[in-house]
């Protein structure tokens, strides 16, 4: 018997429009749908008149549910993973089904889709040539500092998710520890009541000391800036005289010329001027 097929199939986040042709194709024709909330699910598949058995699968069942949709498959049905809004295995499950496919040697297809993440960077006006997608920001102190020491100099337009009533304490762990960056702040993305807010950290902290925070959030913070990284490193050097910062370079076996070149390039002063620093070393 042949093996059945997976399909991770993304739905709408919010507006029920949102789905894609293909995907409504999947879940006309496969024999079963794992969703991670079958409640939320039945909305959408009653809403285009899909009529499916329902399995349920989510993060607290998924290793043990995976291996049961694993055996289905290769007793050859053919199964649609959805999940509450958005695209399978993305902060959501499916990552481990895709793994078990892979080691089993079961087929399986990524449908395109709805993502908060890139409707969100789009509105954001940031920089989207390149981004980190990092998720759900940890509670514990520990994973914060990871987080803090990992991305505070990364330049990726970096995005997170985050839930209401831990909107302000986010906000503000991020003023503490990258500075105050610019954001752009998604609500409720394509729902009646989607809301874009774009300005500083300390602006938008004090709208949301002021505000009660509502819905489900996509926080999207600047990268480090150039200003801000010539700034740094021209600091480094701020606590040295220039005779001395040419003679580090020279004592690490660079010659004088090659020092004065890169005495100015650290501070961002022409060679010309670091030269007549070095005339008498």
């Amino acid at each position: 018997m042949e093996y059945g097929k997976l399909y991770l199939v993304p739905t709408p986040i919010g507006n029920l429009k949102d789905i894609t042709l293909r995907a409504l194709e999947v879940l006309e024709n496969v024999d079963t749908i794992a969703a991670e909330d079958t409640r939320q699910s039945l909305k959408l598949l009653n809403h285009y008149k899909i009529k499916k058995t329902l399995i349920s699968y989510h993060k607290f069942n998924e290793n043990t549910k995976s291996n049961e949709i694993i055996e289905r498959l290769r007793a050859g049905e053919n199964i649609a993973v959805i999940t509450d809004a958005g695209t399978p295995g993305i902060s959501d499950p499916g990552s481990t089904l895709v793994r078990k496919c892979i080691d089993n040697d079961i087929a399986f297809e990524v449908l395109p889709g709805a993502t908060a993440i890139t409707t969100a960077l789009v509105y954001s006006g940031l920089d989207t040539s390149k981004f980190i997608f990092y998720g759900f920001i940890p509670r514990d102190n520990k994973s914060k500092e990871e987080i803090t020491a990992n991305l505070t100099s990364r330049i990726e337009t970096i995005i997170f998710y985050e839930a209401p009533h831990r909107l302000l304490e986010t906000l503000t762990f991020l003023r503490k520890g990258f500075g105050n960056r610019n954001i752009s702040i998604c609500r409720e993305l394509t729902k009646l009541h989607e809301e874009i807010m774009r300005g500083s950290l300390d602006e938008i902290i004090k709208y949301y000391d002021e505000n009660s925070p509502k819905g489900e959030y996509v926080l999207v913070l600047e990268g480090k800036s150039k200003e801000e990284i010539l700034s740094e490193a021209r600091s480094v050097w701020n606590d040295i005289s220039i005779e001395d910062h040419i003679k580090k370079y020279i004592g690490e076996g660079f010659s004088k010329k090659e020092a004065v070149k890169m005495v100015a390039k650290d501070r961002n002063m022409k060679k010309s001027e670091i030269y007549n620093y070095s005339i008498d070393l």
